[in-house]
């Protein structure tokens, strides 16, 4: 991994210079392409790990259509580590209640758990991402459409048509965020197995139409519908009609074919309303089986597609991103440890698939017929159990993800830094807080100085913060492990609790200490 980037940071004039068909080679670090919620995640996480980033995106300017209705509890933690909560307004909501395939139960059965924001438009949370990441130093540019890639072993370059003509761009890797069609994963030559479209179904925005609310969706003869109100008269709506073959879902549709649809399962007639965007799916579920070939990596619906249950694709894709940011920011930058990169793949491919799993399973119990009754009717008693209905939120909220991080026993190794209250020398925070830098945290939370100066050398990577776990936090298990090691990403990696010490924890994942470094008492803050 440490040969791999060498001389990719930086070119010589006569490089920069070269001249293709496209005219002069631009050069950045990271190239991304695709500028919705994983692109633009990954934007700002690049920036903070220091390496620069051109996001390319063919559309011209924002759709401003609201798609994806707010995000997991897991991509809200996520967000909240950047510090990104405050740009959603103060009127940002979480619903404890939520379900699995129409099966309503409790989320917050689960510490922490919730099914989520509900209701914030797809087009605020990429308003708030794209404001974050050009603040940063992103340069995102629109109206940028691949028509070529090569990855030449040491570098990966793309041809684009562009507003003034054929561009070409050079960076020391590229990531494809350019969803569930991805031209990027096509023209790098990922396989993208899994299960074929069996349906198409319609989603869509509509004014006028006084829809009754079916906020869990209802079943019909014909088939099923979901319809919640936006506010001001408009109201989303999805259409899965029975008997329809599967088609491209990328194609274009009106709102007449949506209005058939609903009247045929429903028998309402909405073609007096009006649309302010349509749109078809699939039920089609796939995941290319590399994350990484060589200079070029997927995120997002560029890595795996699935049926929209439980509104998790946007929050897969965020958190793929954010996995993703601070390893190749890294090895652009020279200091990843071996095998950081590849553990994105490692870490990210597992969870993609549950993701498959959990929404497959889900639509077998919306969409199936009374074939599926005794199925539904199963779940129904099963999520009486309370093991059962944290199982199921921790799968849907995102709160389950454990990663393989090393040997230790301790219940938090492997799993995210939850979000809890804490006190330090200079006032009260909270664990969210200490990653807004995007660095690695070295929590103190027995006052150890000889701890402390062991995790010395590595200071321009991992900021140590002595504190106490406070009364309200009541946490057994973060107060008892002592001091923890947690990555940038929020994921904990090594704990007191475990007989060994940090290094090499610290090594594996932030590489090796800088050569001469002695502790400053400015990177603790004691209680």
């Amino acid at each position: 991994m440490g040969a791999e980037h060498a001389g990719t940071t930086s070119r010589t004039a006569s490089e920069e210079e070269k001249e293709g068909p496209g005219g002069p080679t631009e050069t950045t670090d990271v190239v991304v392409v695709g500028a919705g919620p994983t692109g633009l995640m990954l934007a700002g996480e690049l920036r903070l790990g220091g390496a620069r980033v051109t996001v390319v995106e063919q559309l011209p300017a924002p759709t401003g259509q609201s798609r994806g209705l707010g995000f997991t509890a897991r991509a809200m933690e996520v967000f909240d580590q950047r510090g990104l909560l405050a740009g959603f307004g103060p009127g940002l909501e979480t619903s404890p209640q939520g379900h699995f395939g129409g099966v309503l139960f409790d989320y917050s059965v689960l510490r922490d758990g919730h099914f989520g924001a509900r209701g914030i438009p797809q087009s605020q949370t990429e308003s708030v991402l794209e404001e974050w990441a050009r603040a940063l130093g992103a340069d995102i540019r629109r109206g940028w459409q691949l028509t070529g890639l090569t990855d030449t072993g040491d570098g990966v370059e793309i041809v684009a048509d562009t507003p003034t003509g054929v561009r070409r761009l050079r960076g020391s890797h590229l990531v494809g965020c350019d969803g569930g069609g991805s031209a990027v994963r096509t023209a790098a030559g990922f396989d993208f197995p899994g299960t074929p479209a069996r349906r198409t179904m319609y989603l869509a925005d509509v004014a006028g139409c006084s829809l009754r609310p079916r906020f869990l969706g209802e079943r019909l003869p014909a088939g099923m519908v979901m319809a919640a109100p936006l506010g001001e008269g408009v109201d989303r709506i999805i259409v899965c009609p029975d008997g329809v073959p599967a088609d491209d879902s990328s194609r274009l549709t009106d709102f007449a074919e949506v209005a058939d649809a609903w009247q045929r399962i429903t028998g309402e007639d909405i073609s007096g309303g009006s649309a302010l965007w349509v749109s078809t799916f699939t039920d089609a579920t796939r995941q290319t089986s590399q994350y990484r070939r060589g200079r070029v990596l997927l995120a997002g619906d560029a890595a795996h597609i699935h049926l929209p249950a439980g509104g998790q694709g946007l929050s897969t894709g965020v958190q793929d991103a954010v996995n993703l940011g601070w390893k190749l920011a890294a090895t652009v930058q020279g200091w990843a440890p071996p095998g950081l990169l590849d553990s994105y793949h490692d870490e990210r491919h597992p969870a993609g698939a549950r993701l498959l799993m959990n929404t497959r399973a889900q639509g077998m119990l919306y969409l199936g017929g009374e074939e599926a009754d005794p199925m539904r009717a199963l779940f129904g008693e099963l999520i009486e159990h309370d093991d059962v209905k944290r199982h199921l939120a921790g799968v849907v909220s995102g709160l389950d993800v454990r990663y393989d991080v090393g040997e230790g026993s301790h219940p938090l190794l492997g799993r995210r830094l939850p979000p809890r209250p804490l006190r330090t020398a200079a006032g009260p925070t909270r664990t969210t807080e200490l990653l807004h830098p995007g660095q690695g945290v070295l929590l103190d939370l027995r006052d150890d100085e000889t701890l402390r100066a062991e995790a010395s050398g590595w200071k321009d990577r991992v900021v140590t913060v002595t504190a106490t776990v406070t009364d309200d936090a009541a946490d057994e298990a973060l107060a008892g492990a002592g001091a923890l090691l947690v990555r940038p990403d929020g994921y904990i990696v090594w704990t007191a609790a475990d007989d060994a010490g940090p290094r090499s924890a610290l090594h594996r994942w932030f590489g090796a200490p800088t050569a001469g470094t002695t502790h400053h008492d400015e990177y603790e803050e004691k209680p």
